[in-house]
């Protein structure tokens, strides 16, 4: 996730920067994203094993 412009410069108040944070929060969560899983289950099971009960 890129990081919101506003924090690339100096805000001068508390109210402009929660303006910009969510206006920026707002257009990265309505973007629709997949999720690039790198595991399977069966690879996670296999590589955390000792995370994974035995039963």
């Amino acid at each position: 996730m890129p990081l919101p412009p506003c924090l690339g410069r100096r805000i001068g108040d508390l109210e402009t920067l929660n303006h910009e944070l969510a206006a920026w929060a707002k257009a990265v969560n309505q973007t629709q994203r997949q999720v690039d899983w790198h595991f399977t289950t069966t690879d996670a099971r296999t590589k955390l094993r000792r995370l994974y009960p035995n039963n």
